[in-house]
């Protein structure tokens, strides 16, 4: 997980794997699309390779990279942890909400007649 998040904290590396969801490109096509030199993009690519975040084919002399999702599903269950609420916040929400239902329910029942 921990190579996963590394590689997908650069700009560069997550606009590559946008490019990459909807289709496979050579090195050259996702080079052409960025104003940093091809060896910079060839170094984002290992980064992307080494991680498992992307595949590449040989095809003649130009290389084809595919996106690769599996290795994210460790990280967004991790995050999905993270932002979930916590045991205790789940237990508070429900006690919130029956307090706030409790309050309804008296203010609007007629009042109780006194028998003498």
């Amino acid at each position: 997980m921990n190579e996963v998040a590394a590689a997908i904290a650069d700009p560069v590396r997550r606009e590559i794997l946008l490019m990459l969801r909807d289709r496979a490109l050579s090195a050259g096509q996702i080079a052409d699309r960025f104003a940093i030199s091809r060896p910079a993009v060839s170094r984002h690519l290992r980064v992307l390779r080494e991680a498992g975040l992307v595949s590449d084919v040989a095809d003649g002399r130009r290389r084809v990279y595919a996106l690769v999702t599996a290795p994210l599903d460790e990280l967004t269950g991790w995050l999905d942890r993270l932002t979930r609420p916590s045991g205790w916040q789940h237990h508070l929400d429900a006690l919130e909400t029956e307090v706030y239902r409790t309050r309804r329910e008296r203010t609007s029942a007629p009042p109780l007649e006194e028998t003498a």
